[in-house]
């Protein structure tokens, strides 16, 4: 359990305000990397693409092993490519925090697959190995905001219109109702084991629709706009444009 200290600050017209502190809850990050690749056009999985000389899935760890230092780390890999990914834990982290396990036919059974590893109550991040560029704000928010309400899906407003194809034609939404979802998706251990103990349907596309089939509301955060799931070509060019900007205005964290 976490220990609560709540503190009475004043703000800037002299009222007291509550702010709650939370420390020693246990911290996991399922990783999720069991894809493999195939819109890419290549033979090699995407998160073991590289990304300025490294694996992406090396930002990926990289970015939650430095958001906390008491972490632990699951990674959900292809079967005929854990070795590999051993092989960047052992040249590039503390082995000692991270361990890996097979991914599954379905996102549902490789999210599965790693909470299997988890028996603390904690607060559980779920995210796609291949969200390589996540920062450490956005992991930070995920977590105080599980902390206090349980749940924590980043989202972003859609830019584009959006339409609904009907059996007849299609139909314009509104798109100020349209949120993108992203990871990480953040939980407290007490709600999302026990929903992964539910049968699997097909609408279960991640793990938002999976704590709802089980009876529980999520809470939506901001995300964030440069936080983009690699999936094909053009997406991985982005990437690299947006770690050159990041090394450039001094984000060595980047490297």
């Amino acid at each position: 359990m976490e220990k609560m200290w709540l503190l009475f600050i004043k703000n800037n017209s002299g009222k007291r305000s509550k702010s709650w502190f939370f420390t020693l809850m246990n911290k996991y990050a399922v990783i999720v990397a069991g894809g493999t690749g195939s819109r890419m056009g290549s033979n090699l999985p995407k998160q073991f693409m590289l990304l300025k000389d490294r694996p992406l899935l090396y930002y990926t760890v990289k970015a939650f092993t430095e958001a906390y230092d008491d972490i632990q780390l699951i990674l959900v890999l292809p079967a005929d490519y854990i070795n590999m990914g051993q092989e960047i834990i052992d040249a590039y982290f503390d082995k000692t925090r991270i361990r890996i396990t097979e991914g599954g036919e379905t996102r549902f059974q490789s999210v599965k697959n790693g909470l299997a590893l988890i028996d603390a109550e904690s607060i559980i991040f779920v995210h796609d190995g291949v969200r390589c560029l996540v920062k450490t704000d956005l992991i930070h928010r995920c977590y105080e905001t599980a902390l206090v309400t349980g749940s924590a899906v980043p989202v972003m407003p859609s830019k584009d219109s959006v339409r609904l194809l009907t059996e007849e034609n299609s139909e314009p939404i509104d798109r100020n109702k349209i949120m993108l979802v992203q990871t990480p998706q953040t939980f407290h251990s007490k709600i999302l084991l026990p929903a992964y103990q539910i049968d699997y349907k097909d609408k279960f596309t991640d793990e938002a629709t999976v704590v709802e089939a089980y009876g529980m509301k999520v809470s939506l955060l901001e995300g964030e706009e440069m936080n983009i799931k690699i999936t094909r070509p053009v997406d991985l060019l982005m990437a690299e444009k947006i770690l050159e900007k990041s090394h450039k205005s001094g984000d060595g964290r980047r490297e």
